[in-house]
Formats: structure tokens, sequence, C-alpha cells
């Protein structure tokens, strides 16, 4: 009879054993969620990390992913787009205005790439409170 060596979690990083089995992995991004059926890894119980046993796991968990990630891009992009244009800006001004420079709201509502976290924040208080844009109008300049 073979003893199999445990192994330990090097995200907890606290002796954590991890565990051999088939489990349902739930994988999410802003508020969308994708469940991956019956993953073979070696799980953690305390974080949820896992060391794939095969590459069809690693595989679909990461395509999961992926899809997640896609599908919140596209919802921002789209929000971002919305909130420019509630505030009466022009892509070139957004991009001035919260730095990035003149095509970066472009690059943003297409998906191309993602702003930074406080640009989003800001967008999103300005939606809230769109009054507060004019505190920023030295730093506009109007073409």
């Amino acid at each position: 009879m073979s003893v199999r060596k445990p192994r330990y979690c090097l995200q907890c990083d606290d002796g954590t054993e991890l565990k051999l089995k088939i489990q349902d992995m739930t994988v999410q991004a802003n508020g969308i969620t994708r469940v991956v059926p019956e993953v073979a890894g070696w799980h953690c119980p305390q974080c949820g990390e896992v060391e794939f046993v095969d590459q069809d796991g690693s595989e679909r968990h990461m395509a999961a992913m992926n899809a997640v990630w896609e599908e919140a891009s596209a919802g921002e992009s789209g929000s971002l787009r919305a909130i420019r244009k509630k505030l009466g800006l022009k892509q070139a001004e957004a991009g001035r205005l919260f730095g990035g420079g003149v095509s970066a709201f472009s690059d943003y509502e297409r998906g191309k790439t993602q702003p930074h976290k406080s640009t989003v924040l800001l967008l999103k208080l300005l939606d809230r409170h769109p009054d507060l844009l004019k505190e920023l109008a030295p730093a506009l300049v109007r073409v």
C-alpha cells in the first residue's frame, strides 16, 4: 500500500493541506459567475486554490475565466461610454481629463484596454454627482 505525500497550499502558506478530489469550481468577475463542473485536482479547503491534475480541468477553468472577463469587460465598456456621454464629454476630452491620452476612451469603450480602477471609480462618482464635473473644469480644456 502506497502512502501519498501530503501537499500544502502555497497560497495560504499556513500549513493547510490540499485535498485530492473532483469538485465544481466557480469563477467570477464583476458580478458575473460561471461554474466549471467536475475539476480534478488538489483543492485547498480554505482559499479555494487548486493544483490541476490534468490539462482538461486546467483548460476548462481557463476558458471559463476568459469568458467571464470578456463579458465583464463588455459590460464595463458600455457603462463607461454611457457615463461619458451623460457628462457631455467627447472621448478626447475624457482622455485629457482622466489621463491616458486622446484615444484612451476609444480603447476603453471598445474593450481593447482596461481603464485604471481610479478612472472607473471617478466616473461612477461623477455618474451619481454630475455637478462635480465643474470642479474638474480647470483641468478640462475644451477644443
